[in-house]
């Protein structure tokens, strides 16, 4: 018996030294940020009291992530990174081809607010994984470059011929910002015979981690932005069933597209938040003159999963206000009563 109890008490001393050493392997934010090639990901307001843009923001801010002992291999506006999921995935196969180990988020808020984080690569589509990484805030642009210089003081660097002034490479299969999808400027067909889902979902979960550093929304108290989901919720439900002549199914949980259409759900109801620009580009409307290319929108289109088809309707009716760009999709694709 005493063997026994000895034999487990070796046992769990070893599985304790075993897990506390695979601890202390793992490199903090700041060893990998200098072991390693970097991404960084800007998202910057266009503010009044200092209208630089995000590429202005990079040239400013490179020398510094250089200076620290960073290898910032590229930049990227992380707005068009989040258009959609299929393009974010896109962006995550271009940084494993490419051994990226450390994404970088750069923000700017419009009172001129900056803030700066290092994440580990998530090595998947999420890119970044809720966790431990390394944070800054500066009221002004020279106290976010000293910090960030700050990083490789007392510290020995592992990059090597680190490139001197910032590339912004295109990605393959994105060189026009689209994936090839199948858009379809038109309503879709048969909409009355079989079901349209609308997902509904709770908080954010990793796969949506990085769109709250996009920067109109980086920083909202999270029962702010649960009590907005829910009111969308709520909206989404009101809207649908005053506005929707068709049967609907609202999906709470998480189904393969054959469960769907088993269900008779063949069309999903889809929704991209961006830059005005960037949506039409993606999906091959030309911009009006006169838009303010850089005003943040919302617009809705439907899939239908058979053929995997994009339908956006036949004319642009994306709104900075989510409902109102619900009912002008709505409007567009059910009969006129």
């Amino acid at each position: 018996m005493e063997f026994i109890l000895f034999m487990k008490y070796i046992s769990l001393t070893v599985l304790i030294s075993f897990f506390s050493l695979v601890s202390l392997a793992q490199p903090t934010p700041v060893e990998q940020f200098l072991d390693g090639k970097s991404v960084v990901l800007v998202s910057a307001a266009l503010a009044e009291t200092a209208p630089i843009t995000w590429k202005d923001l990079v040239e400013e801010v490179h020398p510094s992530f250089v200076e620290a002992g960073g290898d910032p291999v590229a930049y990227f506006d992380l707005e068009e990174v989040i258009l959609s999921e299929g393009i974010k995935n896109t962006y995550a196969s271009h940084f494993i081809t490419r051994q990226i180990r450390n994404i970088i988020l750069l923000i700017r808020k419009a009172d001129g607010r900056l803030f700066c984080h290092i994440y580990p690569f998530s090595g998947n589509r999420n890119i970044i994984s809720p966790g431990n990484n390394w944070s800054i805030k500066a009221a002004n642009l020279e106290d976010l470059k000293e910090q960030i210089q700050s990083i490789g003081l007392n510290k020995r660097s592992e990059n090597f011929l680190v490139i001197e002034v910032p590339e912004y490479p295109s990605i393959p299969g994105l060189e026009n910002n689209s994936l090839g999808n199948n858009y379809i400027q038109a309503p879709p067909l048969n909409l009355d015979v079989f079901k349209l889902g609308i997902l509904l979902t709770g908080a954010a979960g990793n796969e949506d981690f990085l769109n709250t550093f996009r920067q109109d929304i980086y920083g909202k108290d999270p029962n702010q932005v649960e009590a907005e989901q829910l009111a969308q919720k709520e909206g989404l439900e009101q809207i649908f069933n005053a506005e929707y002549p068709f049967e609907t199914e609202f999906l709470t949980t998480a189904k393969s597209n054959q469960e769907l259409i088993n269900d008779k759900v063949q069309f999903i109801l889809m929704r991209q938040e961006g830059r005005e620009a960037d949506l039409m580009r993606s999906m091959g409307v030309p911009l009006d003159q006169g838009k303010n290319p850089d005003k943040i929108v919302v617009k809705y289109y439907i899939r239908f999963l058979v053929r995997n088809e994009l339908y956006i309707g036949e004319k642009w009716d994306a709104s900075p206000d989510w409902k109102v760009a619900l009912r002008n999709f709505l409007d567009q694709i059910t009969p006129e009563n």
